[in-house]
């Protein structure tokens, strides 16, 4: 009978067990999250784990623990900047948290910038608290959302995780938004147009150069990257470096707000009038943009909707619908006066 498939047997708790030398109880209670459990004898389990393809029994679990109808929202980021000037990570978080209370249940808001602090998440969901993770502002290719989904436990990201697992996601028109943002500078008349990326180990940062990148192709100018992390102070510093670059430099797209507010400045400070010498082009959009002098022609992207658009996918995949894999938001030039 059948279609003469070979039957690969599901690996088993005892499989487990075996492969990494301890015995049954020691790997349940790594698989619960205890923190009893000495740190190499849990690698050594988490290692046989994966090498073996095991995946928790979570519908077993949940008859015993049920549905905790909590959810987490991992930020990969240190305390500093989740709780910095930068409105971004708020805005996800409250539309995160306003959908999920829409549909009474309740967040769990996780930082995990460090190794450690990656494991305590796994143990964490693995321990069956949560019944989904939502993991924003990744860098790289984190493991944590393709290790947590091997788990069986559902994995929504914000942007397209990087690396070979494909994971469902929520991102926006990066590229899109900063072809717009360039194109825009380009027919005003400006000749020489830098950029100030983001950061390249994050799909905003590679996305948006991108962009940049396609809306001087066939165009007369150069392209002039300098490499911010999204924040004032390096908006500071690489437009300080392009103008060192090249002090003829006409127009800037800067791929966060924040950095376009730090290029404003050393603008100013340099003698250099916005827009008449140099326009300036941000992305996000965020309330600052409207009070920066001049007030900042920026990308607007749908921040908030971010947050409120994870937590539906995310209801939709542990209530056992079939989803898209990713949905894109779209991305809207607002003209100010800066360019």
């Amino acid at each position: 009978m059948g279609n003469g498939a070979p039957r690969r047997d599901r690996p088993t708790l005892e499989k487990v067990a075996a492969r990494a030398g301890v015995s049954r109880a020691t790997v349940s209670r790594v698989i619960n999250g205890s923190t009893k459990v000495a740190p190499e004898i849990r690698e050594s389990v988490m290692r046989a784990v994966e090498a073996l393809g095991y995946v928790p029994n979570l519908a077993a679990r949940s008859l015993v623990t049920r549905r905790t109808d909590s959810y987490a929202l991992v930020v990969p980021e240190p305390t500093k900047r989740v709780f910095s000037d930068d409105p971004f990570f708020a805005i996800v978080i409250r539309g995160v948290s306003e959908e999920l209370e829409n549909a009474d249940k309740q967040l769990v808001l996780m930082l995990a910038s460090s190794e450690t602090s990656h494991d305590r998440v796994e143990r964490y969901a693995m321990a069956g608290h949560v019944d989904g993770v939502m993991i924003i502002s990744m860098h790289g290719s984190d493991p944590l959302p393709a290790k947590l989904s091997r788990m069986g436990i559902p994995v929504v990201c914000n942007e397209r995780p990087l690396g070979r697992v494909a994971l469902p996601y929520v991102g926006v028109d990066n590229i899109g938004g900063a072809e717009a943002a360039v194109r825009h500078l380009l027919a005003s008349g400006r000749k020489r147009v830098a950029t100030i990326a983001g950061p390249l180990d994050m799909v905003g940062g590679i996305d948006r150069l991108a962009g940049y990148r396609a809306a001087l192709r066939g165009s007369k100018t150069r392209s002039m990257v300098a490499v911010g992390d999204f924040t004032r102070e390096s908006g500071v510093a690489a437009m300080r470096q392009l103008l060192e670059d090249d002090p003829d430099l006409d127009g800037v797209f800067a791929a966060s707000d924040l950095m376009a507010d730090g290029a404003l400045r050393v603008l100013r400070q340099t003698g250099r009038r916005v827009p008449d010498d140099v326009a300036v082009v941000g992305f996000d959009d965020i309330e600052l943009a409207r009070f920066t002098e001049p007030p900042l022609t920026t990308v607007r992207q749908p921040i908030f909707d971010i947050g409120r658009e994870m937590v539906r996918m995310m209801l939709r995949i542990t209530a056992g619908e079939v989803v898209d894999q990713e949905v894109v938001l779209p991305t809207t030039l607002v003209i100010r006066e800066s360019a």
